[in-house]
């Protein structure tokens, strides 16, 4: 099997949409503490601010808790939703141009039992990291951990060569944006055709 982190010049790219799209077939791992978990991303949301109203960084806006979406891609961005769930996004693009990818699904390869044990729960089933809350979760993935470089940390994204091909992704609109106006219709959201392990579809 060929295991090769992703390098700096993948994140880099311009187009977060084809980015998106790239990253489905990827496999996504952490390694706190000694233990090894992770899996095959199936579903990923793109934001492309500023003109993209769901992005927290539309306008060009920045706060405390964006700014690391200003940095060059290639690090992580990872805030709380509602004040209780991490959500982890890949920041992409050159500095200061706040592009970011959610990765909200995988189906999971390495350190389940880990990861259920993380989610609490008494089974392995789609909800262990379907959704991306679940999948922050099953991965130990704390807001400490945002502004972490993928290249160099204990979060990390492999290229193991599985190509997904354009017919088997599913765009639609994105997940819990409705507050962004026409743009929540964008169908920024890509999946994995027929893959179990995404989030339920809304």
């Amino acid at each position: 099997m060929t295991r090769q982190k992703l390098p700096l010049s993948f994140y880099r790219q311009d187009d977060v949409l084809a980015l998106s799209r790239q990253l489905l077939g990827k496999y996504l791992f952490t390694q706190f503490e000694g233990v090894l978990t992770g899996g095959l991303i199936v579903e990923t949301e793109a934001y492309r601010a500023p003109e993209d109203r769901a992005s927290h960084a539309y306008g060009m806006r920045r706060t405390k808790r964006n700014e690391v979406m200003y940095q060059a891609g290639g690090v992580c961005y990872v805030y709380t939703c509602y004040g209780l769930y991490p959500l982890f996004n890949v920041v992409t693009h050159q500095k200061d141009v706040p592009h970011a990818i959610l990765i909200r699904a995988l189906e999971p390869t390495d350190g389940l039992e880990e990861m259920r044990v993380r989610r609490r729960q008494t089974q392995i089933k789609r909800n262990l990291t379907a959704g991306p809350g679940a999948l922050a979760q099953a991965l130990g993935i704390l807001p400490q951990h945002n502004g972490w470089d993928l290249t160099n940390s204990l979060i990390w994204i492999e290229d193991r060569g599985l190509i997904i091909a354009s017919e088997d992704i599913i765009a639609s609109p994105r997940v819990g944006v409705a507050y962004a106006g026409e743009d929540a219709q964008l169908p920024w959201r890509f999946r994995i055709k027929n893959n179990k392990w995404t989030s339920p579809a809304k």
